[in-house]
């Protein structure tokens, strides 16, 4: 498989990297990483006739502590960035812990979370534990700039919020009260598969009484899925095996998964069943973001 022809721009900023993509339109496209619109292009998926650089860019390569905001994470920062990365594993250990499960070690060195994000792909591993920390991104345009929860982003698989002039620059997970997370994951193999079914939880507790709590899933519907009503039964409760378990049942008839090669719907519910009593099991019993 060979790469067809196209033009090739290294910009000095985001603004410029934004007027690239404004002047040559549908036929200009952003990579950095690359590791999903190379493999798309040599499969003839797609054909830009433009690629706009992004990767090297240093203001899209932060992984700061903000007092009083939070962390931020540029866009252009690589998975296994993240995963290395010493302030989050101090600070949110469970966003850590998603980006290994992200693909294999060949793809982490490459692929960015700006990418992950705006390729929509539901089962992307990234999006349910950043969503259930309440993640915002900057999104910043050739005449616009602005700024949205995650879970706002998704419109479809594949679809997402961005104008064709658009990129997302940086993620800002919140400086919040939850008291622990965590993102679990089922695929067909023990590296580079899937997710078959992936949910993350985020709990805030009060003694042995969950005050809030997150639960978003993925893979099981056209965009990453808080499951909210699973989400209200928790709040104020005492924290049990049998209050998860309840609310892993809710969970599993809230979501909106596919039969395909990996799994039947029938089985995905199950498996969110599963893992999101798991999810929460370990969110409460680790304490630990």
């Amino acid at each position: 498989m060979y790469l067809p022809d196209f033009e090739y721009f290294t910009p000095d900023s985001v603004e410029e990297a934004c007027q690239l993509l404004s002047k040559y339109g549908p036929k200009a496209m952003a990579i950095a990483g690359g590791t999903d619109i190379v493999v798309k292009m040599k499969k003839e998926v797609l054909a830009p006739e433009i690629l706009v650089s992004i990767g090297h860019l240093p203001e899209l390569k932060k992984i700061e502590y903000v007092p009083g905001k939070g962390v931020v994470i540029g866009a252009g920062v690589t998975h296994n960035e993240v995963q290395n990365s010493k302030i989050l594993q101090e600070k949110y250990l469970s966003v850590c812990e998603a980006a290994h499960q992200m693909a294999n070690n060949q793809v982490r060195n490459l692929g960015t979370i700006g990418g992950n994000i705006s390729n929509a792909v539901p089962s992307a591993d990234m999006p349910p534990i950043l969503i259930a920390l309440d993640t915002t991104v900057k999104i910043v345009g050739s005449k616009k700039e602005r700024t949205l929860p995650l879970e706002d982003v998704f419109k479809g698989p594949n679809q997402t919020v961005l104008e064709h002039d658009e990129l997302i620059t940086e993620f800002v997970i919140p400086d919040g009260s939850f008291t622990g997370s965590t993102y679990l994951k089922f695929g067909l193999r023990a590296s580079g598969a899937l997710a078959v079914v992936g949910v993350a939880a985020s709990v805030q507790m009060d003694g042995g009484v969950i005050k809030d709590a997150r639960i978003v899933l993925g893979a099981v519907s056209p965009v990453p899925l808080r499951a909210k009503e699973a989400e209200n039964l928790l709040k104020g409760k005492q924290a049990s095996e049998e209050l998860f378990e309840e609310a892993g049942v809710i969970a599993s008839g809230e979501c909106r998964p596919i039969s395909d090669i990996r799994a039947s719907a029938e089985y995905r519910r199950d498996m969110v069943r599963v893992f999101t009593r798991r999810a929460l099991l370990k969110a409460v019993n680790e304490g630990h973001v």
